[in-house]
């Protein structure tokens, strides 16, 4: 055999694709275990026709001495998750192809040795498919890390990890590394805390309510509902009839009585229709009542109705008197269509009124759907959705609302046929929907320190990564386990550095540096602080 192998150990149990082993002792009062040999490490072990290779996911004592001795029985466990199909003669020379899935097992005895470099760079070697770098190997921070570009966004990934650990640093190197590689993409980012504007400068369109009017004729019969009618049930189902038959009328006043158009037009057709039009038709109907007494949902109809148009916060949907039809402005501006220089679209959620936050985004994520599913095949534009605190609007008890849940969802499940690729990013994926994180082919797992969203990770992920997830707690600030369809192999990661003029601004507040000294805030601050809040201006 080659000088370059180091004997680790030898193996003692072989469970399908887990072998257990005995690590090799040095007779000098030392396990001689070598420093590679660690969790995460990579080694690989003889079988008869074949090198298989695995990820070390746990180092115990078998029995212990008081105080240890170094007879004590040193124990590893491997799991397996890919071999070279060569002869003995050329372990450790390099030359041999790697593939997935272990088809040979080591017998009871079969030696085990640490992965050399050369075989960490084959194995881990950039893919002959479109790719990205965005980072570098735990094992060796040498060697790059390459995600498939296709297979990640084609299949949809998710970024998960605790508060402070590096998730939106994460998304912004991912983001950019497509970008740097495929700089006329189409990438819509949901921000719900203004975050991502200075990671993309130039490169994005920063939609905010003060420069997109996002027409309220664009809603549903659903998000009309959310927005219009009263919460509660009898009253909500009464307002909900009344409403959507207008809205029907009011669409064909709009667009006029041609033979056509009782043939196509519903509550859901996104057609121009006039508020005051609605009004009108919804005060008509009150009129042919027989009752006074029944009024009441039409009046509370109306009412709304006028306070929404009354209200700024929601100037941004429901002011203007002249209507027209700007769906094709309002669509090619969230997807970039053209591109001109700017592939991503920042939608600052953090200043759309609460009550409508939800109705907005479900908007959003139904009109990048339903443009793609209505384009042309052959002209079709692939469109990659992210969604920041995605357990917000996917959350697994099916609370929320429910027309949002159901856009994303369609998009998990269908998006692919109709190149729209979903990215969720959350801290709590213990709260998020499992059917449609399951949907997530690619899954980048940074530091979790609650039992839950470790467990709750683990039944999404493959069993050969196992080892790797019991990681998560110890993950350094920046690193990741990476598994999934993106990659060639599960893998322990080290993102790429960011910038500081790049980096997401969600940094925690400084305390120490903001309390350090005596100088007090002026009264002007305040004053500030009051006229912002009143005018809701950021």
């Amino acid at each position: 055999m080659s000088e370059r192998l180091v004997k680790a150990g030898y193996v003692t149990t072989v469970t399908g694709s887990n072998v257990s082993g005995v690590l090799a002792q040095s007779g000098t009062g030392d396990s001689g275990m070598s420093r590679a040999v660690q969790i995460g490490s990579l080694v690989k072990v003889l079988t008869p026709k074949s090198i298989a290779f695995g990820v070390v996911s746990s180092l115990h004592v078998d029995d212990p001495s008081t105080p240890p001795e170094s007879t004590d029985r040193r124990m590893i466990e491997i799991d397996l998750f890919g071999e070279a199909m060569i002869s003995e003669s050329d372990l450790g020379d390099g030359g041999f192809t790697f593939q997935r899935g272990v088809s040979v097992y080591p017998a009871l005895g079969a030696p085990i040795y640490e992965s050399t470099r050369d075989e960490l760079s084959q194995i881990y070697a950039r893919p002959n498919a479109a790719n990205i770098q965005i980072g570098t190997l735990h094992q060796d921070g040498t060697l790059p890390v390459y995600v498939m570009s296709d297979e990640m966004m084609g299949k949809h990934f998710a970024v998960l990890g605790t508060t402070g650990s590096g998730k939106s640093c994460a998304l912004a190197v991912l983001l950019r590394s497509v970008l740097q590689s495929h700089p006329w993409g189409h990438i819509v980012v949901l921000d719900p805390h203004n975050e991502y504007a200075a990671s993309f400068g130039d490169a994005a369109e920063v939609i905010t309510p003060e420069n997109l009017q996002l027409p309220y004729w664009l809603l549903n019969s659903e998000e009309l509902v959310e927005v219009l009618c009263s919460p509660d049930g009898a009253s909500r189902d009464a307002e909900a009839n009344i409403l959507k038959a207008a809205v029907v009328e009011a669409k064909r006043a709009f667009i006029g009585e041609t033979p056509s158009a009782a043939n196509f037009i519903t509550v859901d057709t996104p057609f121009p229709y006039q508020l005051s039009t609605l009004s009108q038709l919804i005060e008509r109907s009150m009129g042919k009542l027989d009752k006074a007494d029944q009024s009441t949902p039409y009046l509370r109809l109306t009412a709304r109705i006028d306070s929404l148009r009354r209200d700024k916060r929601f100037a941004f949907m429901f002011s203007g008197l002249k209507v027209s039809d700007t769906m094709a402005d309002v669509v090619g501006k969230i997807l970039r269509i053209p591109v001109e220089d700017r592939p991503v679209t920042l939608f600052d959620l953090s200043g759309v009124p609460s009550e409508i936050v939800d109705v907005v985004v479900s908007l959003m994520c139904r009109t990048i759907f339903d443009f793609a599913v209505w384009s042309p095949r052959e002209s079709t534009i692939p469109v990659l959705l992210v969604c920041e605190e995605a357990h917000r609007y996917i959350p697994r008890d099916h609370s929320g609302f429910q027309p949002t849940r159901e856009a994303i969802s369609r998009i998990a499940k269908e998006g692919r046929k109709y190149g729209v690729s979903l990215g969720l990013v959350t801290q709590r994926p213990s709260e998020l929907s499992e059917t449609i994180l399951s949907q997530c082919n690619t899954i980048f797992a940074l530091r979790m320190s609650n039992d839950k969203d470790q467990d709750y990770v683990r039944t999404v992920v493959p069993e050969a990564a196992m080892g790797l997830m019991n990681s998560l707690p110890a993950l350094r600030s920046q690193e990741a386990v990476v598994v999934g369809e993106g990659v060639t192999l599960p893998m322990r990661i080290r993102f790429n550095d960011l910038p500081p003029e790049h980096r997401p601004a969600s940094d925690t507040a400084v305390f120490s540096k903001a309390w350090e000294t005596e100088e007090q805030p002026e009264w002007d601050l305040i004053y500030e602080t009051i006229e912002r809040w009143r005018h809701q201006v950021r």
